[in-house]
């Protein structure tokens, strides 16, 4: 059943097409797991769709040939300084691609369809767990305050009574040193309670701009 269906002397059409065939469905599905619960550019969506059967088609012409083999590689490599930084969960699915066109192009069809399908439940019940996420009450604060007011623990009694947890992380300034700009890593209290927090922090820093918001994920590779 996982065994593969190309011969090693030469490639039948039929085994090219059934081969092609299953690397664009699977493409099309990686596609469309990459738009689950998740916002994907149609040219991300479109590049997973057709990695697969363009990986095979590559893997297929090299055909045992070590020579082709190394140049495919170096080529491979050239991509990642060709496109712009993605997230890790594109990486992923990029590997995913990448994984099944080299399968379907050595010809092991049924072990793609098996391992795009466990791959795909396991990210799926992944993503369903909102596994990774931070915790739902986790904000950035930042701070803008006077040159003249002093930042050590000018606002520690308003966030010991907001947040569960809190810390300081970095001070810059801003407007040719005119002002201060505080950030905070805190836990909430209670999510509810942030209009109360904010107007609290406004009559502390002088009506200056404050920012709250949830952590922006950094996971560009």
């Amino acid at each position: 059943m996982l065994n593969s269906i190309i011969n090693a002397s030469e490639i039948t059409v039929s085994a090219f097409l059934i081969c092609t065939a299953v690397s664009l469905v699977l493409g099309l599905a990686t596609a469309l797991l990459s738009m689950y619960k998740n916002r994907t550019s149609q040219s991300f969506a479109l590049a997973l769709a057709i990695l697969p059967a363009m990986v095979q088609v590559v893997i297929m012409l090299v055909n045992g040939n070590i020579g082709a083999g190394v140049a495919v590689a170096g080529a491979f490599s050239l991509v990642r300084f060709r496109s712009a930084n993605g997230s890790a969960r594109e990486i992923g699915l990029i590997f995913l691609a990448m994984a099944l066109g080299l399968a379907t192009g050595m010809g092991y069809v049924a072990l793609a369809v098996i391992f795009f399908i466990i791959m795909a439940l396991f990210m799926l019940l992944l993503t369903t767990l909102r596994f990774g996420t931070g915790r739902s009450g986790e904000r950035v604060l930042k701070i803008t305050i006077p040159e003249d007011l002093d930042y050590d623990g000018l606002f520690d009694d308003l966030l010991e009574r907001f947040a569960s947890s809190y810390e300081l992380c970095r001070v810059k300034t801003s407007n040719m040193g005119t002002l201060y700009e505080l950030e905070y890593r805190l836990m909430l209290r209670d999510e509810h309670a942030t209009k109360e927090f904010m107007d609290e922090l406004r009559t502390r820093n002088g009506n200056l701009n404050i920012t709250c918001g949830k952590p922006v994920e950094k996971d560009a590779l």
